[in-house]
């Protein structure tokens, strides 16, 4: 009965090639020999074997010293030292470096039998065990990503909730993901950090959920201690969405309001060590900031803004970014609050 199981068989000596290529052939195995390591690591690259039976000592590389190779290249091969009785111990040594079994010269070939039929089963179990251990890993890792998808929906429906009820503030998010995604595209983000500049562009106001209202709504300027506390949302938004998201993301909501040049509130990083990702949505948040109306003022024209995104270029802005953006701000549609877009507001005051 042909087993589908391929035994190399590697030896320097021709007879006991030949005497093991019969035995394990009529035990219903596929056999091949070589007579030294390069020939059975060329038979190896073209067609791997499940089992080899490997000589410890041959002319040129050892067997000892081709087993590491053996294993390294083809970690599922069971593989059988075959030494003379003397050199038993250097076998016992070759099964710590990965080897199955051991046979002794001059064969039993019963034996041979046996520890090939041993080997190869207990390869089968090994392989059957691993593919059991990916596929509950993939169905770990899918309930996981599931479970993640789940709660940062919930945040994200929770975020846009917030800002639902303030007329100041409805669709700020979306807009900063769209002018965050935009700059990033600019820049050539490859296509992960796009992703986790998206979540991070969506949730990061989050932590406002903490902010007192009646200060966020104020329709004068802000004292000191009113500011810090508003300034509390980006730590908050950070624990929030922790459990979740990857560290980049986590990163890039505590930092999006740190300032280029270092100078902001409680601030302990500045320039390239902030998150690239928070140096693009702070561009992004102050944008949409400035084009919406607030409390305190009505939104500023298009024009007006990107004039303010340039002078605050290498202060408050890295300017990379802010170049990026304003390259490419004739082509992004700024919504007002659901109203007309800016360009189309300051084409009709004139």
């Amino acid at each position: 009965m042909d087993k589908k199981e391929r035994i190399l068989i590697v030896d320097d000596e021709s007879g006991i090639r030949r005497l093991l290529y019969h035995k394990l052939s009529k035990a219903g195995y596929t056999c091949e020999e070589a007579e030294n390591a390069e020939r059975a690591t060329e038979k190896m690259a073209a067609n791997p074997a499940e089992l080899i039976i490997l000589d410890i000592k041959m002319p040129g590389k050892s067997g000892i010293e081709l087993l590491p190779d053996i294993k390294a290249k083809y970690p599922h091969t069971a593989v059988i030292m075959a030494t003379a009785i003397t050199e038993a111990s250097n076998a016992i040594n070759c099964m710590k470096d990965g080897a199955d079994d051991y046979l002794c010269k001059p064969f039993n070939l019963e034996e041979v039998v046996l520890s090939a039929e041993r080997s190869l089963e207990k390869r089968r179990l090994e392989l059957e065990i691993k593919a059991y251990q990916e596929r509950l890993q993939q169905k770990v890792d899918e309930q996981t990503m599931e479970i993640r998808r789940l709660f940062l929906g919930a945040i994200e429906a929770l975020v846009f909730a917030l800002e639902a009820k303030d007329k100041y503030t409805a669709g700020h998010s979306r807009r900063v993901t769209k002018f965050a995604l935009a700059i990033a595209k600019e820049l050539g983000l490859p296509k992960d950090e796009l992703e986790d500049l998206r979540w991070g562009s969506l949730l990061h106001d989050v932590g406002k959920i903490a902010v007192d209202q009646a200060i966020q709504n104020k329709p004068t300027k802000l004292t000191a201690a009113e500011y810090e506390h508003i300034m509390i949302h980006t730590q908050i938004g950070a624990g929030i969405v922790k459990p979740v998201v990857n560290d980049r993301v986590v990163k890039m909501i505590e930092h999006h309001h740190d300032r280029y040049d270092g100078t902001g509130l409680n601030q302990t990083i500045a320039g390239e060590d902030i998150p690239l990702g928070a140096r693009i949505m702070a561009v992004a948040d102050a944008f949409d900031a400035m084009t919406s109306d607030r409390p305190y003022r009505p939104a500023l024209p298009m024009e007006e803004a990107l004039g303010e995104i340039k002078r605050c270029t290498d202060t408050q802005f890295d300017p990379m970014v802010a170049r990026a953006f304003i390259k490419i701000s004739n082509s992004l549609p700024v919504i007002k609050n659901g109203q007309a877009s800016a360009r189309k507001a300051l084409k009709a005051k004139k």
